[in-house]
């Protein structure tokens, strides 16, 4: 249902934009957004639309923006001033209903997709 693209090689400072297809009208899903995972790190989440607003990470507040086009089905990120730290393979999910432990929390999510690693070089 999910299916995450966009990912690359960039310098540190550059910019990527993440697109996050899926097979249904956004605003179907209660809540929707991006999580990261790097090597030996646990999956965080990034940034995600719902629980009645958007949430972002510390560690990219200011510099990831998320949104989306509910009439082509999709949710972007827009990465920019990218570090090196920002390298993981990022991957979108989507939760059905209301689940408490939330915003943007991994072990909630309903639904995911392959993720896409996303590579920024110092």
């Amino acid at each position: 249902q999910l299916q995450a693209s966009g990912g690359g090689l960039v310098q540190a400072g550059g910019s990527l934009r993440l697109s996050c297809g899926t097979s249904v009208n956004t605003s179907d899903y209660y809540a929707i957004g991006w999580f990261r995972q790097a090597p030996g790190k646990e999956r965080e989440g990034v940034s995600c639309m719902g629980w009645g607003g958007r949430y972002y990470s510390d560690s990219v507040q200011g510099r990831f923006t998320i949104s989306r086009d509910n009439a082509k089905g999709t949710v972007y990120l827009q990465m920019d001033s990218l570090k090196p730290e920002d390298t993981a393979v990022y991957y979108c999910a989507a939760l059905a209903r209301y689940r408490s432990g939330g915003p943007c929390n991994y072990l909630i999510m309903d639904y995911w997709g392959k993720g896409t690693q996303v590579t920024v070089s110092s």
